[in-house]
């Protein structure tokens, strides 16, 4: 028996979806109070007084993408337990990468504002400054579950897809061509679009500077939805503001530290928001009406993997931070 302990609250219909899903031989408990038999902790920031008291704890899983910051800092201490992701949000964050994408492409956001105030003259002017999808090439920095979706969408729109990814033989899925990470400054130049699906790890801080922007042809869109500070955001914004080119954005530099900061807190140091060649989104690209029950049916995949006595699977390497 494996004994499960969820840490948060979810919706009944979510939990009653999980119980169906796993095998009998996973024993699932939830809530704040944690039963020391416990093996598997679902929780994205347990407490070092919550990992000591649990003499059995083999693996946390993390229900989410990413290792967090608190969770990075302490389970090192911890060298007997293994630390796992979640990736039920490859399709709702790829779909959102799309989303910011095109609009970025087509300019929705001065057009909507420009028409909201009556005015027409955005449709009378330049013909020129939509970005044609179809046959550009996409660059896709991080081709892990995100990445992968992403391709694929990139590819139905009838673009070439490059893709670059740490270990470039693990993954030949005939969408994406896919190149070592020493290669970026061969792939930018060539790149319309580039999509950011990459962690924050020292490695990838500040991994698109402005030698790296500088490097993009005139007009092209840069979307990220992996972590802010992958994109230097001094660059980020000088590149913006001269027009060069476009960004599509979920996540960010700024995030409110309260619950009253979150009514007025600006998500970067820089103007951003009086830029039209930017959109917003709060992080919020994994949040859609089935995000739960896709969370479910992934930690179900995970547990009963454990309970049939295989290795689970998203195994975070805890030295490469993701």
């Amino acid at each position: 028996m494996i004994h499960t302990h969820i840490f948060y609250t979810y919706p009944d219909e979510a939990m009653t979806r999980l119980r169906e899903l796993l095998r009998p031989d996973v024993k699932l408990t939830a809530g704040e109070a944690i039963a020391p038999e416990t093996r598997i902790l679902v929780n994205g920031r347990p407490t070092r007084e919550q990992l000591d008291s649990l003499p059995h704890l083999q693996a946390v899983i993390v229900p989410w993408a990413g290792l967090p910051r608190d969770l990075a800092a302490i389970v090192t201490d911890y060298p007997h337990l293994a630390v796992h992701n979640l990736h039920h949000n490859a399709l709702p964050v790829a779909e959102m990468a799309l989303t910011l994408l095109l609009s970025a492409a087509k300019r929705i956001v001065p057009l909507d504002q420009a028409l909201r105030r009556g005015d027409w003259r955005p449709r009378y002017e330049r013909w020129d400054t939509g970005l044609l999808l179809r046959g550009k090439t996409v660059l896709i920095l991080g081709y892990g579950a995100i990445g992968q979706q992403i391709g694929r969408f990139c590819q139905a729109l009838g673009m070439r897809v490059l893709a670059t990814r740490r270990r470039p033989d693990s993954n030949h899925d005939g969408v994406a061509e896919i190149y070592p990470t020493t290669t970026l400054h061969e792939l930018l130049p060539q790149s319309q679009a580039v999509m950011v699906c990459l962690p924050k790890t020292p490695e990838t801080t500040g991994y698109l500077g402005r030698p790296e922007l500088a490097l993009l042809p005139d007009g092209a869109v840069v979307v990220n939805i992996g972590r802010g500070e992958v994109i230097d955001e001094g660059a980020l914004y000088e590149a913006l503001q001269n027009g060069r080119i476009s960004a599509g954005l979920d996540v960010w530099y700024n995030y409110p530290d309260s619950e009253e900061a979150r009514a007025q807190t600006p998500p970067s140091n820089y103007p951003l928001h009086e830029l039209d060649n930017v959109v917003f989104s709060p992080h919020r690209a994994g949040s859609t009406d089935q995000t739960n029950m896709l969370r479910m049916a992934h930690l179900a995949r995970l547990l009963n993997a454990a309970a049939a006595g295989e290795p689970m699977p998203n195994r975070v390497d805890l030295d490469q931070g993701y």
